[in-house]
């Protein structure tokens, strides 16, 4: 599977140890950065990561920053992406198999390597179940026009 990883500078140490990771399984991986620990905005890169998952350049997308809330935020702008941020393998395992997620995103900050490595495992071998839940996630993509209160 190709799969594109991006940062800010507070996740580098997890980003490096999950390419890693990715590698060693078989996986094609796509660093987009950022390369040292300067001071980076997020949002830089998880659009640029949206972008690689939303124009089909990769097929899942990993997405880190301090909390993994910002750079999720960042990511779920595209209406291309479904990122999930997650801090434990069942919600990552949750995230593919009823939300058919393309994006997991972590906080380096709030979860240990090995607890993101866990999550990942989870994210990558998990299938979407599709039936009842594609009608759902359908919903995410085109949402139903919401009439005003008046």
């Amino acid at each position: 599977m190709r799969i594109a990883i991006a940062s800010d500078h507070a996740a580098i140490e997890m980003k490096a140890a999950l390419a890693d990771m990715m590698r060693e399984a078989g996986h094609e991986v796509d660093d987009l950065g950022p390369m040292d620990t300067s001071s980076v905005d997020y949002p830089d890169y998880g659009y640029k990561l949206a972008e690689a998952v939303a124009s089909g350049a990769a097929e899942r997308g990993v997405a880190l920053c301090g909390s993994g809330i910002g750079i999720s935020i960042a990511v779920n702008r595209n209406p291309g992406c479904r990122s999930a941020l997650v801090s434990e393998p069942l919600s990552a395992e949750l995230s593919r198999s009823h939300n058919d997620a393309n994006v997991i995103a972590m906080g380096a900050r709030l979860i240990g390597i090995e607890q993101a490595k866990a999550c990942l495992t989870a994210f990558l071998s998990t299938d979407f179940l599709g039936d009842r839940h594609q009608r759902r996630v359908d919903k995410l993509t085109n949402p139903p026009h919401q009439e005003t209160a008046s």
